[in-house]
């Protein structure tokens, strides 16, 4: 052990005396440098140097041996333990497994418990703000506390655990090798504007340009489907992609659609040539949280997104194939973050070779799913499905509009339909014959 001195020789002789350094540099602990000043400091001997000394030997300033120094005075030599402030009981515990890992549910029930006097029944006197909700779960979770999150109420708490999970992943879909198509009806959470369906329009992005025009499920929705619901069990990420207009965001908007009730599901839609600012705009609009001053503030931004996919959801962000490389792998930053339990679909026309472009990303990547074009043998049902206007149509006239027109691309196929239904209306005694389709097709111009 070396002794360490002052510059003077009668300080010199009085720090030797107060404090000891161990050889080899390693910065001395509070408790040691605290009783050999207070024992300088009982002889009235102790100066500013000595503080000053002292604070070099522990590695912190000498502001805070003062402070450490005021406190050996009053008796607490050694650091004092940090008070956490709040712990979750047991019967806390319990209650926010029943809420299915909702923390802000479990606050709504602490703040209704309080306001009929039963907090105290599930051993807490307060209520603490969500932030500190959110940090003493992802503290006891961390720390090994297991949590039971208990199954939805309802129809589908009649199922098994394994079967209950084996039909989230499944998403109750149609037979891919040949089943019957199934029509949706509007989503009953989605609100339809008034005279939607009259326009021809539906909500989640997607526009079948006629009335009556109904969303159809074909194999390459129900393959979609599956791909989402598989990743979004597996709280993984998912690249839906494939050429324009295939219906890869019907496809994703109905797979999310058919997800169970309790599953939070939050939209993005990335801008043109977006910047970091303007993607964290995008997702703090997207799950709820301020968009004013925040985006623009990086840190409390990616802290409020971070607490925000803590909790068990869904992300989906469409035209992903607008993202550059750096928002790539800020959105994979995100998803690094321990604690977040959120899945992320990413779509696009292009979207896979964006991802390709972010190797950290691209290779956290659960899901690839490729939307094709509709076989010949698909159009003539699916199009009797999606309008009635096709219902008396030539089966081989519609394949042949296809293989010289729409080649699958079923937004072709809708604004075809849109045209020929215009022209029924201008006389309805025509007929969904070959020389009508051709008719609407040209209506396309070159470009369909």
């Amino acid at each position: 052990m070396t002794v360490q001195g002052g510059p003077a020789g009668a300080a010199e002789g009085a720090v030797g005396s107060a404090v000891v350094v161990p050889a080899g540099g390693v910065p001395l602990a509070r408790g040691v440098v605290v009783r050999r000043l207070l024992a300088v400091d009982g002889e009235g001997t102790l100066s500013r140097l000595h503080v000053r000394i002292a604070a070099g030997l522990a590695g912190v300033s000498e502001r805070t041996v003062w402070r450490w120094l005021a406190d050996g005075r009053r008796g607490h030599v050694e650091a004092r333990p940090r008070q956490d402030g709040f712990s979750l009981s047991d019967a806390l515990w319990e209650v926010l497994a029943e809420a299915g890992g909702n923390v802000a549910e479990l606050r709504r029930r602490m703040l209704r418990a309080r306001e009929e006097g039963a907090l105290e029944g599930w051993g807490t006197e307060c209520v603490p703000s969500l932030p500190t909700l959110h940090r003493v779960i992802k503290r006891d979770l961390g720390a090994g506390r297991v949590l039971e999150v208990a199954r939805p109420a309802g129809a589908r708490a009649g199922l098994e655990p394994s079967r209950y999970d084996r039909a989230l992943a499944d998403l109750g879909l149609v037979d891919g090798a040949g089943g019957q198509l199934v029509v949706d009806g509007p989503p009953a959470d989605v609100p339809v504007p008034e005279g939607a369906a009259d326009a021809g329009v539906r909500g989640g992005g997607v526009r079948l340009y006629a009335p009556a025009a109904r969303l159809v499920s074909t194999r390459q929705v129900a393959g979609v489907a599956e791909a989402v619901g598989h990743t979004v069990a597996a709280r993984g990420m998912c690249c839906v992609y494939g050429d324009t207009g295939l219906g890869k965001t019907a496809a994703v908007e109905q797979a999310l659609h058919l997800l169970p009730g309790r599953v939070p599901v939050w939209r993005a839609v990335a801008g043109v040539a977006p910047g970091l600012p303007q993607l964290r705009a995008s997702l703090c609009e997207a799950l709820g949280l301020p968009s004013g001053a925040l985006p623009h503030r990086a840190g409390p931004a990616s802290q409020a997104l971070t607490r925000a996919l803590a909790e068990p959801g869904v992300l989906f962000i469409d035209d992903a194939q607008r993202l550059t490389p750096p928002l790539l792998d800020y959105l994979r930053q995100l998803w690094d973050t321990p604690g977040c339990a959120a899945a992320l679909v990413l779509c696009g026309a292009g979207s896979e070779r964006a991802l390709a472009r972010a190797s950290a990303l691209r290779s956290r990547v659960l899901t690839w799913h490729q939307v094709g074009r509709l076989e010949p043998s698909q159009v003539p049902q699916t199009l009797t499905l999606f309008h009635p206007v096709w219902a008396e149509a030539d089966p081989d006239d519609l394949e042949r509009a296809d293989e010289q027109m729409a080649r699958g691309n079923f937004r072709t196929w809708a604004k075809i339909t849109s045209h020929v239904y215009a022209a029924r209306e201008r006389g309805p005694v025509k007929r969904v014959d070959r020389e009508l389709i051709e008719q609407a097709c040209a209506r396309l111009g070159p470009y369909p």
